[in-house]
């Protein structure tokens, strides 16, 4: 059974730290991109950042670049999301997904996997 489960999510004040990790398990997502997205309560889930199958390539939505920082260790099936400087807006909770194809990836409909989310509270 393949699960992709996240971690790391909680309770902090605007302007700290948190750091997010999804860790695969069932199968190896080494040949694929991934993906972190967030879903506001009463708001459709957006993109945040993907990474290419090597961590070679990023890219983030307009809203957290400089702020979020993705990354990948394949050797521990896990990809991460560094979060600074948080901000009340970024009040969501986040999903890890493992995208169908090794390039970088924006949209909900190029992942087949999905983590259950963990839940990010960023108090002013």
């Amino acid at each position: 059974q393949v699960q992709l489960v996240e971690s790391g999510g909680g309770l902090v004040q605007a302007g700290d730290s948190l750091r997010l990790a999804c860790a695969a398990s069932g199968r190896t997502f080494s040949s694929n991109a991934k993906g972190w997205f967030r879903q506001a309560p009463g708001k459709e889930r957006e993109f945040v950042a993907t990474i290419n199958w090597n961590g070679g390539s990023t890219y983030y939505a307009d809203s957290v670049k400089g702020r979020f920082t993705i990354s990948r260790d394949n050797a521990k099936n896990t990809v991460y999301l560094q979060m600074n400087s948080l901000k009340p807006e970024d009040t969501a909770v986040y999903y890890c997904a493992a995208a169908r194809t090794s390039s970088l990836s924006l949209r909900v409909y190029e992942y087949d996997y999905w983590g259950q989310g963990t839940q990010v509270t960023v108090s002013s």
